[in-house]
């Protein structure tokens, strides 16, 4: 095998890395959510789980210490879809009264889950997002996850009741294939 064609299996090799650790550490349907020790802030309420086409909401309140002291919170979502694309982060517009802060978001159809998290800023200046470089996250009624499959309380052996019951590729395959080849077209093209 010539030397391109080590860096192109390398390239591949790579970009798989990263979804394969993502996979290992997600429990399919399991919410992921805060430990009330660990942030300044509880939920008062949050719709889980979430479905096609109806509003997620999510109701935090502010600590005590953390009002009153000026912290200031900041909340962004993301959602995926079961075909393994996320939309970017969005950071959302709160309603706040006092030490509540209310979002929500719709969710498109075939969607997976919702992700979000909350940036704490300080009076300092000085900032804290929660979780640290990941999310929280509500599972979707009808979800599919590349380990286990599909599943949710609106998932029956039909597909979902809930929206499109189509299949596609997901997003980071057609990435990969799309990658692929290009990088065969510029290795092969001659001069």
């Amino acid at each position: 095998m010539n030397l391109r064609g080590c860096i192109v299996l390398l390239v591949i090799a790579l970009m798989m890395i990263p979804m394969a650790a993502l996979g290992s550490e997600v429990v399919a349907g399991e919410d992921v959510s805060p430990s009330e020790e660990d942030v300044p802030f509880s939920i008062a309420e949050r719709t889980t789980p979430s479905t096609d086409g109806e509003s997620w909401g999510l109701t935090l309140v502010m600590d005590d210490e953390a009002y009153e002291n000026g912290t200031t919170f900041e909340i962004t979502t993301q959602v995926c879809t079961n075909n393994g694309v996320c939309d970017p982060p969005v950071l959302m517009e709160a309603t706040i009264v006092d030490q509540t802060q209310s979002i929500s978001v719709t969710p498109p159809s075939d969607h997976t889950y919702v992700n979000w998290r909350v940036k704490a800023t300080y009076s300092d200046d000085n900032y804290t997002n929660y979780p640290n470089g990941d999310w929280y996250k509500t599972w979707s009624s009808c979800y599919y996850q590349q380990d286990s499959g599909w599943g949710g309380v609106d998932y029956n052996d039909d597909g979902c009741n809930t929206g499109s019951e189509s299949e596609s590729i997901p997003g980071f395959s057609m990435l990969l294939v799309t990658t692929s080849l290009v990088m065969a077209a510029a290795i092969t093209r001659r001069d």
